[in-house]
């Protein structure tokens, strides 16, 4: 891992919130993510499964969390099982943890190998009466490939069909929504490093800049800055496709006269940051480009406002919905008359706007969380509208990610670079 250590306490506390939320005499068990094939004898890079992480801070693949809490023998109230290494394995693939290592990032005293998991299940799954099993109930989840996670599930549920099964993503959601201060640290980390990506982003954009050439800089700059890169795919669409949502290909020149979209972030110890900013490849906005930039810094704001305990997302949703429209007859896109006419349940500057203003930001990019519960303290929201406007190649959205308190809200990106006159200015220096 290219990030320093993080505080165990951070993970101790965490299971001890999860283990509160159990039913009596249940056992829960959580597995790591599968390192994953690409062709012949490739893989990917592995990437940990973020509720296993949030629990023990264990970034390494073949690990098992079991938690038992009602166990008569302390021992059996948390085990963590590690893959053993050997000589073989050191050479090839490098280090992994030894017993200790795992201990003292974890705090879990408990630690075994993952050889002996079975063993072990197969003697506590005598003695409780419910398991918790973690499944992936994001709301936005499409998964084709079976997990590792999965697998056990399917193999639990043919060899212990008597338990009763309960699932643990509802208690993940509600817990890891809410940030606690080591976690806030750690996204406020990964949103510095995403500000010095781009600031040294900024006097390198000119025309016939490409947009890989982009990309380039800016991965260097995050991993320069012990990340492991781009908290999710980068999106650098200039031109026409900064009205593409989701353009990946991030393959051509920039030309003069047109605007670059860039929704670009660093991770930090698997925490993501989320920025989207819209730059001028000649280093200096039209008219008709700031105007269109300005209205969304302005609903960017008015939104960010709202982001508070308390408030709901239907209710949020449809302030926003009213900015936009406002801002959308200010550039004469929309016509007052239309918009008194129009359907409520398909609003007119869903033309212009055809995406949502915010998410959960956490481990995940689209964190876990429920937008059926009100705004709490601790919960970390991204606030990005739009504006796109394919017929004129001009796409903007302008994203910061907000840290809801107590006493209102803290913008976590507040020192990154958001007015146009600021980028300008910094494009020319």
């Amino acid at each position: 891992m290219k990030y320093t250590k993080i505080p165990s306490k951070l993970f101790i506390e965490n299971r001890k919130r999860f283990a509160k939320e159990l039913k009596s005499d249940a056992l829960a068990i959580f597995n790591s993510n599968d390192i994953l094939p690409t062709n012949a004898d490739g893989s990917m890079a592995f990437v940990q499964n973020s509720d296993l992480f949030w629990l023990t801070g264990i970034d390494q693949e073949e690990t098992i969390l079991l938690m038992y809490p009602d166990s008569k023998d302390n021992s059996m109230k948390e085990i963590l099982f590690l893959r053993e290494t050997n000589e073989r394995i050191a050479v090839w693939e490098g280090h992994k943890y030894t017993k200790e290592e795992a201990r003292d990032a974890s705090g879990i005293q408990e630690i075994r190998w993952v050889s002996e998991f079975q063993a072990t299940f197969r003697g506590l799954m005598g003695q409780c009466k419910r398991i918790y099993v973690d499944t992936n109930e994001h709301a936005r989840a499409v998964v084709e490939v079976e997990t590792r996670e999965a697998r056990f599930v399917k193999w639990c549920m043919a060899n212990y069909p008597a338990h009763r099964y309960e699932r643990s993503a509802p208690i993940m959601h509600k817990l890891r929504s809410v940030k606690s201060e080591i976690e806030i640290d750690l996204i406020k980390h990964a949103c510095f490093i995403t500000e010095m990506g781009f600031r040294r982003l900024l006097p390198f954009i000119k025309p016939g800049v490409t947009e890989y050439e982009i990309e380039a800089e800016l991965i260097h700059e995050f991993v320069r800055n012990r990340s492991k890169g781009f908290a999710y795919g980068p999106i650098i669409a200039s031109g026409g496709d900064s009205c593409v949502l989701h353009y990946v290909l991030n393959n051509k020149a920039c030309k003069a006269g047109d605007v670059i979209l860039l929704d670009v972030a660093a991770e930090y110890a698997n925490y993501a940051s989320d920025m989207t900013r819209v730059v001028p490849v000649s280093g200096k906005f039209t008219k008709r480009q700031k105007e269109v930039y300005n209205s969304v810094l302005r609903v960017m704001r008015g939104a960010s406002k709202m982001l508070v305990k308390g408030n709901t997302f239907p209710k949020y949703n449809a302030a926003v919905g009213e900015l936009i429209t406002e801002e959308l007859i200010k550039l004469k896109l929309l016509k007052l008359s239309d918009v008194k006419k129009q359907d409520p349940k398909n609003p007119l500057y869903r033309k212009y706007f055809m995406h949502g203003t915010s998410h959960f930001l956490g481990l995940d990019v689209h964190d876990v969380g429920f937008f059926q519960s009100p705004m709490q303290a601790g919960n970390v929201f991204t606030c990005e509208p739009g504006i796109y406007i394919p017929a004129e190649k001009i796409g903007v959205r302008i994203e910061n990610n907000i840290l809801i308190t107590e006493k209102g809200n803290i913008d976590l990106m507040g020192n990154i670079p958001i007015e146009a006159e600021e980028i300008e200015e910094l494009m020319n220096a």
